[in-house]
């Protein structure tokens, strides 16, 4: 097994946004206070053309995080070899500062599923999660880091809560986390518990990457609130605040912005990665 170390991968403690080729331009002449780039490990998994000469120009300059949305740690079947065998080319020629996944599954039976769905919480997932974790990390030579999901639903077979279960998921495979805050809100509406009392239990002292994104609101058949966490639109205030009290309690840690549908100019974008600046000042070391 891979020897993982104690020490989290080097990010800055700087705000960073998800890289999106309209705004490359943008990124290379003029930053502002954007410290690194995340990308998404599946649209950089080809061989060759402008995509992959801009993310080697890119890497030049910036540390990057490659965040996987199509791994399926979460499945229950066989992680998928031919996606993993491509996720270690990737890794390897970019030589990325940090690599990431979600706590959900997308694959059943050889079908893929365009969406990170939810996990029951028992001792049969954990063996499974964590032996995939295993795989990646052995694969790959480096730790990663582990996602918390948006939930729509809970199960009732679930025997962990979800920041017990994510640390007994560090302590079996010496992974990291990434903690999405925005995730943590939307989780925390639709299923009626206090978000800080989720942040307060999680396990702080092993995240390595903090994430912010927008959400849609709706409603559900019975007119109670309802998240979707569609990373189409700015951060809201409440999720803000609650970044604050996440970085009052673990201190100062790389923020990223996500906004990848409905994609906005650069200067909407840079906005919301000077407010993840401003909140990271504010925080002392």
């Amino acid at each position: 097994m891979f020897d993982v170390t104690s020490q989290f991968p080097n990010l800055p403690y700087m705000p960073g946004v998800g890289y999106k080729p309209q705004h490359f331009s943008e990124i290379t002449n003029n930053p502002g206070s954007v410290g690194w780039l995340e990308i998404h490990a599946e649209n950089y998994m080809g061989h060759g053309g402008r995509p992959l000469a801009q993310l080697r120009h890119l890497a030049e300059r910036f540390p990057i995080s490659v965040h996987g949305v199509g791994l399926s740690i979460g499945g229950e079947g066989a992680l998928d070899a031919d996606h993993l065998s491509r996720l270690k080319h990737l890794v390897e020629w970019l030589k990325p500062t940090v690599f990431s996944e979600h706590l959900a599954w997308s694959t059943h039976e050889g079908a893929f599923f365009n969406d990170l769905l939810p996990l029951p919480y028992t001792n049969a997932t954990l063996d499974h999660v964590c032996a995939h974790i295993n795989q990646v990390q052995d694969t790959l030579q480096r730790q990663m880091m582990l996602e918390n999901p948006s939930s729509y639903l809970a199960f009732d077979d679930s025997t962990w809560c979800e920041p017990e279960f994510l640390r007994e998921v560090t302590k079996r495979t010496g992974c990291g986390l990434l903690l999405d805050v925005n995730n943590v809100f939307v989780s925390a509406t639709n299923l009626d518990y206090n978000p800080r009392d989720y942040i307060t239990a999680y396990p702080l002292d092993q995240v390595g990457e903090i994430h912010l994104g927008g959400h849609d609101e709706d409603q559900d058949d019975f007119g109670k609130p309802l998240l979707i966490d569609s990373h189409g639109r700015e951060v809201v205030d409440p999720v803000w605040a609650l970044l604050d009290f996440t970085l009052d309690l673990c201190g100062p840690r790389p923020v990223l912005i996500e906004w990848d549908t409905d994609v906005p100019e650069w200067a909407i974008l840079s906005a919301e990665v000077d407010r993840a600046a401003r909140a990271l000042s504010k925080v002392v070391a």
